[in-house]
Order: structure tokens, then C-alpha cells, then sequence
């Protein structure tokens, strides 16, 4: 009997062993170096996405219509919400109220969702980018 006992300790303190040498966690640490100017250009690249009302993205209408119901949609607008901006466009002769400018159509159905709780017309759009001459 003592002679079966022995091949059983011996592989299972190979098998603890392997176990334990597996079971212990590697640690390291992760330096990036990252040239001073990437977080100014991010940051450069964003508001320059907000100003250019005209992206590839898309954008919320809200109005379309005469120049005093724009200026009273837009008001009314901006006193609910201020996460997404707002401009009006001309188009002859009528005037548009967009908001927002969303990089995907993902973003802009969230937005949507949100804002047809007081602007049930709303509406998604891409608008065209305009030519430069």
C-alpha cells in the first residue's frame, strides 16, 4: 500500500507546482510618450467640426418656414436644450431651424429621440456640403 501512495504525492507535488507557478500574475507598467501637441490639435479638430455647420455628418431639422416662427422655435429651443447647438438657414425664401451636428446617424437618432418630446416635427437630415467658388 505504501508503494501506490508514493507516485501519488509525487505528481501531485509536480501539479502544485505547475499550478502555482501558473497562478502568479505578471505585472508591468506602460510609459506613452505622446508629443505636447495632440491634445491641442484634438481639441482644435473638434471646434472646427462644431463651426462647420455643413459636415458629412447629419443634423436635426426643427422648423422650415417664415423668418418669426424661425426666431420663436429657435428661442424656445434653447431654453429646453443645450447640449446640441442650433442655427438658422436661409433658403430662399424660407428659413430652417437645425440643430446639432452629429458625426453619425447613431448620435443623431439619440438626439431625436429626445428632442421630438417637445418638437414632435423634427426630422433627421444630411445636408449637402456647400461648394466653395
Amino acid at each position: 500500500m505504501r508503494l501506490s501512495i508514493i507516485p501519488k504525492i509525487f505528481i501531485s507535488s509536480i501539479l502544485i507546482v505547475f499550478a502555482s507557478e501558473i497562478a502568479v500574475a505578471q505585472q508591468a507598467t506602460v510609459k506613452v510618450n505622446q508629443d505636447s501637441q495632440i491634445p491641442r490639435l484634438l481639441k482644435l479638430k473638434k471646434s472646427l467640426e462644431k463651426d462647420n455647420k455643413l459636415s458629412d455628418g447629419y443634423t436635426i431639422q426643427l422648423y422650415y418656414g417664415e423668418l418669426n416662427k424661425a426666431n420663436s422655435v429657435i428661442k424656445k429651443y434653447r431654453n429646453l436644450y443645450a447640449a446640441w447647438p442650433a442655427s438658422i438657414e436661409y433658403e430662399t425664401p424660407n428659413y430652417k431651424v437645425w440643430v446639432g451636428n452629429y458625426s453619425t446617424r447613431l448620435e443623431a437618432d439619440r438626439a431625436l429621440i429626445e428632442i421630438q418630446r417637445e418638437f414632435s416635427s423634427a426630422f433627421i437630415l444630411k445636408p449637402e456640403r456647400k461648394k466653395s467658388k
